[in-house]
């Protein structure tokens, strides 16, 4: 491990960036910071890190699964849904990075640690939600180009919310009050997603990927049904996949929305402008930084989306002043505060059918 990693595992603030001269066109705003974070070793990946994360996650998870079969069928059983809906949204973050190229640099590994942990811990179909998340980071928050603002359950332009007819016009006007109540909906649809999406794969993705989602379906009901009765089974499933999904939108909720939106006449930003002008950090202590998998720091990983997570704190304080220097705004919120921007912004959004009335 480069000793400039070493150094800032201990305190944060020893990585910096002394301000670099403003740079002549955005096309050049990125390379002096790019330069200085290869200098510190920070894109270097951390495979001791990674390992001992996903060997810790797979004993909770076995230890959890454990505890919900001594417990056996009683009510108190769901209790655990607690811990494995927390400890499901770790795997999905071990599958995030996977995708994103940090924990390996052969695709291949990367590509069986993603399916492992996406399709057949969470049946969650690894290639959609890749496909899905590359285009996001290529384009975060274009109202074209992002499937994340895509009219959907929800939208996210005044334009957007014209377009809505019948219920979800309705849905549109309360979107900011149902946000995340309909975040409970999550989980499952992730599910119904993935298996959607295998129309589209190759026939050699379509087969693994349908193989392990089937595995994934088939193991979580016999567990289910193997400790409880099916009426208690049914309730924990449900409770779980809810608290899975409102912990994974809480944790993504706040990193775009409520931030730039660019459109065609934006087409001239640079790498920098386009990712840190769109996305938004949440600061906390530790606390945060592992609920929100240190995707809290969401400039620093749009910016350097394979770099290794643990250094994404590491990197801030360089991408702060980065962005001082060459006059970018660079913005970050509390974590309650960061849902509260969110929200008024899909109040905004829904405020023009308000005012319309009912239809």
């Amino acid at each position: 491990m480069p000793q400039a990693i070493v150094n800032a595992e201990s305190d944060a603030t020893a990585v910096r960036l002394a301000p670099p001269p403003r740079p002549v066109g955005r096309s050049s705003e990125f390379t002096p910071l790019l330069k200085a974070v290869k200098g510190q070793g920070l894109l270097e990946r951390r495979t001791g890190w990674y390992a001992a994360g996903i060997a810790v996650n797979f004993l909770a998870l076995a230890a959890t699964v454990t505890a919900m079969a001594l417990t056996g069928d009683t009510w108190w059983t769901l209790l655990y849904a607690v811990p494995l809906a927390v400890l499901w949204a770790r795997t999905a973050f071990f599958g995030h990075d996977a995708g994103h190229a940090q924990i390996t640099r052969g695709r291949r590994a990367g590509r069986i640690i993603g399916l492992i942990h996406s399709d057949l811990l969470l049946g969650m179909s690894y290639a959609w939600w890749n496909d899905k998340h590359n285009r996001h980071h290529a384009n975060p928050n274009h109202v074209d180009k992002d499937p994340d603002v895509g009219v959907g359950a929800m939208v996210w332009t005044e334009k957007q919310a014209e377009r809505r007819e019948g219920f979800a016009r309705w849905l549109t006007r309360n979107q900011a009050r149902l946000f995340f109540p309909m975040l409970l909906l999550e989980g499952i649809a992730l599910k119904v997603y993935g298996f959607q999406d295998l129309r589209r794969q190759p026939p050699r993705e379509r087969v693994v990927e349908a193989l392990l989602l089937i595995a994934h379906l088939a193991g979580y009901a016999t567990l289910l049904l193997t400790v409880l009765s099916t009426g208690k089974a049914l309730v924990f499933a449900l409770l779980h996949h809810a608290l899975f999904g409102l912990h994974l939108g809480m944790t993504f909720a706040p990193n775009h929305k409520g931030m730039e939106m660019p459109d065609a006449d934006d087409e001239g930003w640079g790498h920098l402008r386009r990712q840190v002008l769109t996305s938004r950090n949440v600061r906390g202590g530790l606390l945060t930084d592992w609920f929100l998998g240190g995707l809290n720091y969401q400039i620093e990983h749009h910016l350097f989306p394979s770099m290794p997570r643990p250094h994404l704190r590491l990197v801030q304080p360089m991408v702060r002043a980065h962005c001082r220097a060459v006059g970018i705004p660079y913005t970050e919120t509390s974590l309650i505060d960061s849902y509260r921007q969110a929200l008024r912004h899909m109040h905004a959004v829904g405020a023009p059918l308000r005012r319309g009335g009912a239809g």
